[in-house]
Order: C-alpha cells, then sequence, then structure tokens
C-alpha cells in the first residue's frame, strides 16, 4: 500500500502515533526533546525525519513539506489530577503554545495542516473550570479550523483502561462527512458534554460532533499479555508477595479471595497508593480483576509502576509489570524495539498513546476527511 497521506509528529516519543497511521502515511517530521526517547524512535523508524529538540527551538522553515495532519500529544503533567494544577500555563503542559505558534506560521507560510489532532488526559476538559479546554477551542477557531472532540478509552481495543481526550480540528474549507453533526454518547462522555455546554455560542458555532462507529469486541483480556519469564522484571520471593498482600484493605483482600475461587487462572493489576484512614496515612496495595491493567503512568518511584498479582488457585504470585507487557498493553508489536532499561521503557510506554485507538481515529476520521477533500479537488 502505497503513502496516501503526510503528517508531522509532534511530543513523538516512541512514535506510537506513527504505528497507528499506519503504511498509508508518510512521516514529513517529527520532533521530542527527549534523548532516550529519541534514541528509541530511530531505532523503530530511522532518524531522517526526525529532530531532537526542544519544541520552542524549532522553526517551520526546516520542517518539510506540506502536512495533511499535525499530531500532537503535548505534554498532561499539568492538567492531570496528579500535577499541581498549572495547566496551560504550566512549563510542561504549556509546550501547547509554541506548538499553535508553528501551526500559526504554517499557515501564513501556506502550509498549514489540513487536520490537527491533540491528545490529552481528561483533566484538560476541566482544568482551570473550563479555561484551558476554552483555549485550545478559540485557539483553533482563530487558526482557521473548525473542531470537535472525543474521549476514546484503550480499553474498547486492548486490556488497559486508559480513557484520553483527543481534539480534532479540520481546516474551515474542508467538508466534513453530513454523519458528523449530532452527538455520540460512545464518544462524547458527560465530560465533553459539559464542556460543550460551557463554550460560549461563538466557539459552539464552529464545534463539530466527531463520530465514529463502534470497534468489534475487544478479544484480548489482561492475562493474556502476561510472560511467564519476562526479561526485565523477575517474580517475587513469597515473603515479599505476602507482604505485598498484607498492604491490601480487607475489600482488596476479598477481590484476591474470590479469584481464587475462579477456577481458572486470573491476573490482577495492582497500584500502591497512599490512602487516609482514621486521619493517617497508609500506604495501600489495590488491586482489579476485571481483565484489563490498570492505566499504565509514567513511573515517578515504585508507586506508580503497576505491578501484577496472577492467581491460580491457591497459588499467588507476583512482581512488576514486565517492559514487554507495557508495550502489548499501548498495542505495540513484540518487534517493537524497547530501551534495554526498565524505567526508560515504561517511561516511554506510559507516555505513549495507545495504537489502536490512532488506528481508529486514522481510518473513520481523518482518512474519510482527506479523501472526500481530494474527490472535491479533483472535481
Amino acid at each position: 500500500m502505497g503513502k496516501q497521506f503526510t503528517f508531522y509528529e509532534f511530543f513523538a516519543g516512541g512514535g506510537m502515533a506513527r504505528a497507528g497511521l499506519g503504511d498509508g502515511w508518510q512521516c514529513l517530521f517529527a520532533n521530542d526533546f527527549d534523548r532516550k526517547k529519541a534514541k528509541t524512535y530511530a531505532a523503530n523508524w530511522g532518524c531522517e525525519d526526525f529532530v531532537c529538540d526542544d519544541i520552542r527551538n524549532l522553526a517551520p522553515p526546516e520542517m518539510s513539506g506540506h502536512p495533511d495532519l499535525a499530531w500532537g500529544s503535548f505534554p498532561c503533567q499539568d492538567l492531570s489530577l496528579a500535577g499541581g494544577g498549572a495547566g496551560l500555563r504550566g512549563d510542561r503542559s504549556g509546550t501547547f503554545w509554541p506548538f499553535i505558534a508553528h501551526m500559526r506560521e504554517l499557515r501564513e507560510l501556506g502550509r498549514a495542516p489540513k487536520i490537527i489532532a491533540l491528545e490529552n488526559v481528561l483533566g484538560t476538559l476541566t482544568s482551570h473550570k473550563g479555561a484551558d479546554f476554552r483555549a485550545i477551542c478559540q485557539t483553533l477557531k482563530e487558526l482557521g479550523y473548525r473542531f470537535g472532540a472525543v474521549v476514546v478509552d484503550a480499553s474498547l481495543f486492548l486490556p488497559q483502561s486508559r480513557p484520553r481526550l483527543f481534539v480534532i480540528g479540520i481546516d474551515k474549507g474542508l467538508s466534513q462527512p453530513e454523519a458528523h453533526t449530532i452527538p455520540n454518547p460512545t464518544w462524547h462522555t458527560p465530560g465533553i458534554m459539559r464542556a460543550h455546554e460551557a463554550l460560549p455560542e461563538r466557539l459552539q458555532e464552529d464545534w463539530i460532533w466527531w463520530s465514529m462507529p463502534d470497534p468489534a469486541p475487544r478479544r484480548q483480556d489482561f492475562i493474556d499479555i502476561i510472560e511467564e519469564n519476562p526479561r526485565s522484571v523477575s517474580w517475587h520471593t513469597k515473603a515479599e508477595t505476602t507482604a505485598l498482600l498484607s498492604m491490601m484493605s480487607e475489600v482488596n483482600l476479598a477481590k484476591v479471595e474470590t479469584a481464587k475461587q475462579a477456577g481458572i487462572p486470573m491476573v490482577g493489576g495492582v497500584y500502591k497508593r497512599t490512602r487516609y484512614e482514621h486521619g493517617i496515612k497508609v500506604q495501600r496495595a489495590e488491586v482489579r480483576f476485571d481483565r484489563v491493567a490498570g492505566c499504565l503512568r509514567t513511573p515517578a518511584g515504585g508507586s506508580s509502576r503497576q505491578l501484577i498479582l496472577k492467581v491460580e488457585g491457591n497459588k499467588i504470585r507476583s512482581r512488576l509489570i514486565s517492559a514487554r507487557e507495557t508495550a502489548r498493553l499501548m498495542g505495540l508489536p513484540d518487534s517493537y524495539e524497547l530501551p534495554t532499561a526498565y524505567n526508560e521503557a515504561y517511561h516511554l510506554t506510559g507516555d505513549g498513546v495507545a495504537v489502536p485507538v490512532v488506528r481508529h481515529l486514522a481510518e473513520n476520521l481523518f482518512e474519510p476527511v482527506l479523501k472526500l477533500c481530494r474527490v472535491k479537488e479533483v472535481a
């Protein structure tokens, strides 16, 4: 299949948006400031179109071609519930603004992308009481785009709970399929509905209710991606597993007991979290056995690295989730080359975008819009 469409990938990390777009898309330019991620990107995709530098140091003249799509998974730390609440004013999530500056200059050069896709955490909708989401919509409008947003949980495609917000803008000169005119409850959550209602009328006028078909039922469960003999981590000793179980509340221990009675091997994802009990801080291990992993997060110490608990009758084993398992939870093939160091691999995958989610967006939103555009151009 030849390359039909072109794209820029900002905040590229290991190139997971590129993996999701697929073989029909040609990368014209990619960027990330993290040298470790850049090394992994080069190992998997080559470095011909990749620039490792702070986005603030880039300039559109060094970005080749005229892209159909500009993808921007800008940093989430200042927008997430775990962050400091700085929002788009923060040093990290605030890199949204130099991204927009590049889009503005591309417009002035006559090379503006037909589609802009932004990906981030759900906290973007409510950051600063909705002011940050409103600023994103206002900025897209000023750049000459109509826009809309969808929430897609990776659990629709992969055994990982990972809901993410995608704000998608298309050039006002492009046509959109007629179906994209009303809300769809699969993709438009109550949070999106509230965020839309809070927008001023001048922004609602340019809103698009993006819609897509529901994906086929997920066939893969968490247990299906588990390695028996992982290279990057080791199974805990019995004493370590006992210590982990001792950190569980009665509610979570009851989940383990239920898993023991299931009659089949069960795998649960475990996170250590600090809870207040009777006014005292207590570190608890919390487990889920709902066939999906908890959301992968960038490791900032042991408490944010997910563990697994494998239960086979009365036999219980535990360990850190392996680097390859985290890659599988993001939809990356086993042929994808990961960093050798465990924390680097976890950081790469925890910061990424789920590959099949990007493919679904490309197949059902980006490509139909671009194909319709080309039909009209030929006509």
